[in-house]
């Protein structure tokens, strides 16, 4: 049983590297997709009943954000990995302008987001932690948390 939490400002990738590495063997929980925290909550309920791995797709800056999901998988006896998408601002408002309708986001969200940004530790639950950047020739990066920005 794993529980994946994502954590990074918007326009960083993170549902693209959910599709790309996730889709078919974890259930998505999204803010975006759902709407509300109450549809949240009851998902996240059904998944760890059914102990069913789930990725947490929402920007989850803070560590307050990110204590929900991890106490709940944690009291279930899941394994808990984050994966922090390492983006300058720059880069992801520039990804953000090739984005249409809903999925563009307002500069100021993205900087609001980017202003609340907690980097992950261990201390709060994580199991395993890696950094996920996007390169040059626009492919995912996996690296191992070291500490260190």
């Amino acid at each position: 049983m794993e529980a994946i939490i994502f954590i990074g400002i918007q326009a960083t990738g993170k549902t693209t590297f959910y599709k790309n590495n996730f889709f078919k063997t974890h259930i998505r929980i999204s803010l975006d997709m759902l709407k509300t925290r109450n549809r949240e909550d009851i998902l996240l309920a059904a998944c760890v009943k059914a102990k069913q791995p789930f990725v947490v797709d929402n920007t989850n800056p803070t560590i307050m954000d990110r204590k929900k999901y991890i106490d709940i998988a944690k009291a279930a006896g899941f394994k808990v990995k984050g994966y922090y998408f390492k983006s300058s601002i720059e880069d992801a408002v520039l990804r953000n302008e090739g984005r249409e309708g809903k999925e563009h986001i307002p500069l100021i969200g993205i900087r609001n987001a980017h202003a609340k940004l907690q980097l992950p530790q261990s201390s709060e639950g994580f199991d395993e932690i890696y950094y996920v950047q996007i390169n040059m020739e626009n492919k995912f990066v996996i690296e191992e948390w070291n500490y260190e920005i």
